[in-house]
């Protein structure tokens, strides 16, 4: 009975602007984002893949569409967001057979994965660009 009584200073609302998460949790929701974007966008990556392998006719409608510069800052957060979900999703895959899974290796990792897809970014969206 004396267990029922005691009041648990549980906080009423929880706000997600106070939250500081550690590098690895920012990670893991970026790997998330990605992956939503990534299947979220499909429809416009396969109509642009289809129309550059199409008829000449489409072909010049994909070189339209893409010369768009609204267009291109989208493919290169596409391009952004493959990166990262892949050299994120390889973290992941290396933590399920418990290959750095201690604290330092992971936040080391976190920073790798970034610098990494970051990097990539940088010089694929150049080339492309």
């Amino acid at each position: 009975m004396a267990e029922a009584t005691v009041r648990k200073n549980r906080p009423k609302h929880l706000n997600l602007m106070q939250i500081r998460l550690p590098l690895p949790g920012i990670l893991s929701i970026l790997h998330r984002v990605s992956g939503a974007g990534l299947f979220l966008c499909l429809p416009l990556i396969l109509f642009l893949f289809g129309a550059s392998l199409g008829t000449p006719e489409q072909l010049e409608t994909y070189r339209t569409v893409v010369a768009n510069p609204l267009v291109k800052l989208v493919l290169l957060g596409l391009l952004w967001a493959f990166l990262h979900h892949f050299c994120a999703g390889i973290r992941f895959l290396l933590l399920d057979v418990h290959v750095g899974v201690d604290l330092p290796t992971a936040r080391m990792s976190s920073v790798i994965v970034f610098a990494v897809s970051l990097a990539l970014t940088v010089v694929v969206g150049v080339k492309l660009w």
